[in-house]
């Protein structure tokens, strides 16, 4: 299927490894220009050597984290007027909300609803004029289902959430496109640390808790990151311009809902 992006650029956050990384391969195959960033420079570079050779694309990189002022502004310096944008950032820690400090919750929303919103707020206008735009949030799926261990990722994502799904609908009439990603367990680096202080606190191996995961999805497996960027590309095409809105739960099944 010939998604209709070839040519285009795209700026994916957080895209060394993981969600982001696998969001970038796939936009990449498409021919898409992809400027990716990450905190490890190192980490980064890898990824970006790899997308290059095994799709031909154009791949820049910037060091930076994204969750602060001077890694947006060195992001959209690098990538100054994206035709799509893939909002990502690490998930803040799990654990019990009685522990969690003011410091704690202004960390979350930095990186989870605030970041995605300032990005958004620097890119859209130029979109809105090219009459061309696509914008995946990468939130979880605990936005329907939520999480008990993960309050903060919760209340931040869910607030992302709830700020987008109104102005989706105000820039969709100019091609521009807003929607969300949410991951169920994916078999990341974030799953296995989840998994490990899970494991740790309850005395139990962590290929075990990993193990029960996969049993208790109803696809009996966790999901492929590849299968997650090639769900991003679609959204990002010309094709899904009518897709407005819209929060893509992909969890093997997991959550139990008719609609």
């Amino acid at each position: 299927m010939d998604m209709g992006i070839e040519g285009r650029r795209a700026l994916v956050c957080a895209a060394s490894k993981g969600l982001g990384r696998a969001c970038a391969m796939s936009l990449a195959r498409e021919g898409v220009a992809v400027t990716i960033t990450a905190r490890t420079e190192a980490t980064l570079e890898q990824t970006a050597a790899e997308i290059r050779a095994a799709t031909g694309s154009s791949v820049t990189t910037v060091v930076g984290d994204i969750a602060t002022e001077a890694g947006r502004a060195a992001a959209l310096a690098a990538c100054p007027d994206p035709d799509i944008l893939v909002n990502n950032a690490g998930g803040p820690p799990p654990g019990d909300f009685r522990t969690w400090e003011r410091e704690d919750w202004i960390k979350a929303l930095d990186a989870n609803m605030l970041t995605p919103i300032f990005l958004i707020r620097a890119v859209v206008d130029g979109m809105i004029a090219r009459k061309f735009g696509r914008i995946v949030n990468i939130t979880s799926a605990s936005v329907k289902s939520p999480i008990a261990t993960l309050g903060m990722s919760n209340g931040a994502r869910t607030g992302l959430t709830g700020f987008v799904a109104g102005l989706a609908r105000q820039v969709a009439r100019h091609n521009v496109t807003i929607n969300g990603l949410l991951p169920g367990p994916f078999l990341t680096d974030r799953l296995r640390g989840n998994a490990m202080a899970a494991a740790a606190a309850a005395g139990r191996p962590v290929d075990e808790l990993l193990a029960e995961r996969a049993r208790d999805t109803p696809a009996g497996r966790v999901g492929d990151p590849a299968e997650f960027g090639d769900a991003c590309a679609f959204l990002c095409s010309a094709g899904a311009g009518f897709i407005v809105g819209q929060n893509l739960l992909l969890d093997g099944g997991g959550f139990n809902s008719t609609l």
